[in-house]
């Protein structure tokens, strides 16, 4: 199998302004890959910078030094130090993120944010709509509610919204932040085999995922970042 992304001597730091310019090494000479139809999980105790790892390779974070190299349009980029436009279309069409928490802009109606990525590669609206409407009836979504906006479903109505959003289209690479968390028995098996027919498909995960029924569901390999917990615990200790 290939591999999708590469990463060699990933760092991350926070400067704490408030607190005389301490420097705090949350990421340390990270080195993975992973390789299509792969799921690779980021083990380590709470503080051990999972979250901080996921929001860098994305792009949320700047990183202080290293390499993050996709395959994007069949050809390497490298990701630090790309130009934003560069950003924007890796987001588009090679790397999605299931985060914890749905962002949505106001008044926008449930089935027109799960639609959002497939529209914005050019899909016909029909062929959108009839792909959202299978996800949001998988995760229990009541059709009552596809035209209302999301802002006001229940945490764990938002939570499902966030993933059939995100397996709206086909990731050659997907981010999941905790995408289990919070669900009940049912929907949690939902999410597993979508996420199993992603890797089938040729998608390699990322993945962080507290539940261990759902982590060994899907889990290929995992990445240990132990060595990084005493970082991220004095970072929180000092906000």
């Amino acid at each position: 199998m290939t591999n999708l992304i590469e990463v060699r001597g990933l760092s991350k730091t926070f400067t704490l302004h408030q607190h005389n310019g301490v420097v705090l090494n949350v990421l340390r000479g990270v080195d993975f890959s992973v390789r299509a139809g792969e799921c690779l999980v980021l083990h380590g105790q709470s503080g051990a910078g999972k979250s901080t790892l996921l929001r860098t390779l994305y792009g949320n974070y700047l990183p202080a030094g290293g390499s993050i190299r996709v395959r994007h349009a069949g050809e390497w980029l490298e990701l630090v130090g790309a130009a934003p436009r560069d950003i924007l279309q890796v987001r588009q069409q090679t790397l999605g993120y299931v985060s914890q928490f749905l962002r949505v802009i106001p008044r926008v109606a449930c089935l027109d944010v799960v639609m959002e990525p497939a529209l914005a590669r050019g899909w016909s609206k029909a062929r959108a709509r009839s792909r959202a409407e299978l996800l949001l009836g998988r995760l229990n979504i009541p059709e009552r509610l596809w035209q209302l906006a999301p802002g006001t479903f229940s945490g764990g109505e938002q939570q499902r919204v966030n993933i059939a959003r995100g397996f709206m289209v086909a990731w050659p690479l997907m981010l999941l932040d905790e995408p289990t968390a919070s669900l009940d028995d049912n929907n949690r098996q939902v999410v597993l085999e979508l996420m199993n027919e992603a890797k089938a498909g040729g998608t390699a995960l990322i993945g962080i995922f507290h539940d261990h029924t759902a982590r060994e569901a899907v889990a290929d390999r995992h990445l240990d970042m132990t060595p990084t917990a005493i970082a991220e615990e004095e970072y929180a200790h000092a906000r």
